[in-house]
């Protein structure tokens, strides 16, 4: 199905239009995002416009590349389930060895920019990155574990680590705060979107946690990991890494975050789930929005 030859030739805009849908520019603005604001947190003032634009173009490079691989392993996949079958690859409009290709370029690209323009490190730390997202975690966890989410979340926990370390080539504590910020909040947010999605990775036999240990032990552990986050996203307060504005808006937005959680376990719905999945979301943007004012107002 991936490989259908089509009648009709795609023009040049389309063709990019199409290469670009295979790298998950929507997912991706969220990782340029964190790792954006990692740059400006590690940076008493600006950033250096060379390690801003060649650290952001690099690692969004490297991410589309990883997203690319993951249209790639499991496109199969993709083809069953109703949320993923209108991707190119699953509708035929580009193939394999194009996926491929594109991966490998924009890829290698993105690691060569790292490499040349910020520091080695930020592009070591990038390349394992994507090997954690496109081989760990696509082809090793997923089909495997219940668990892909926590384990396979380190991998997109990274993004605020790599902007830290392409300005100042280190990844110190502060850093890896930030990091477990997104690592605790990728379960509750993804586990949404899987308990209202069960039946479809159910038929295609992924074991993610409400096909395995069914709905109610997900909405528990959604409660219990959105209390886990609350108590991470305080820490940089308590350690002197933010100042009161930046805790002006965290409480409300964890607040908001365990009402959605609370509602799932007490009276679950799938809109009510829906509606975790997208605030979650929101409340990402909006937190790493407030570190980074909070940052240079203080």
């Amino acid at each position: 199905m991936a490989d259908t030859i089509l009648t009709a030739r795609p023009g040049p805009t389309e063709r990019l239009r199409r290469y670009l849908r295979l790298t998950k520019p929507r997912v991706n603005t969220l990782i340029v995002f964190c790792a954006v604001i990692g740059m400006f947190l590690a940076a008493p003032g600006m950033v250096p416009l060379q390690a801003l634009f060649a650290g952001t173009l690099g690692i969004a490079l490297v991410a589309g590349a990883a997203a690319a691989m993951n249209c790639l392993i499991e496109q199969e996949i993709d083809a069953v389930m109703a949320r993923t079958q209108g991707r190119p690859l699953p509708r035929g409009e580009v193939n394999s060895l194009e996926t491929l290709l594109l991966s490998a370029a924009i890829g290698g690209s993105g690691l060569l920019l790292l490499g040349v323009f910020v520091n080695a490190f930020t592009m070591w730390l990038t390349l394992a990155t994507f090997v954690g997202y496109a081989i760990v975690y696509t082809v090793i966890l997923k089909p495997r574990t219940p668990q892909n989410i926590v384990i396979g979340g380190a991998s997109g926990a990274m993004p605020p680590v790599l902007g830290w370390a392409a300005v100042t080539g280190q990844a110190p504590g502060e850093a890896w705060l930030l990091f477990l910020i997104v690592f605790v909040w990728t379960p509750p947010h993804f586990w949404s979107l899987a308990l209202y999605r069960a039946h479809e990775y159910a038929d295609v036999r992924l074991p993610m946690l409400p096909v395995v240990c069914g709905r109610e032990y997900t909405q528990r552990c959604i409660f219990a990991y959105t209390l886990g986050l609350t108590a991470v996203t305080l820490m940089p307060f308590f350690i002197g890494m933010s100042g009161w504005l930046y805790l002006a808006a965290a409480i409300p937005l964890d607040a908001l975050f365990i009402a959605h959680a609370w509602r799932i376990l007490r009276r679950y719905s799938d809109r009510g789930a829906q509606a975790a999945f997208r605030y979650s979301i929101t409340y990402l943007f909006l937190l790493f929005a407030a570190l980074l004012v909070d940052h240079y107002l203080a």
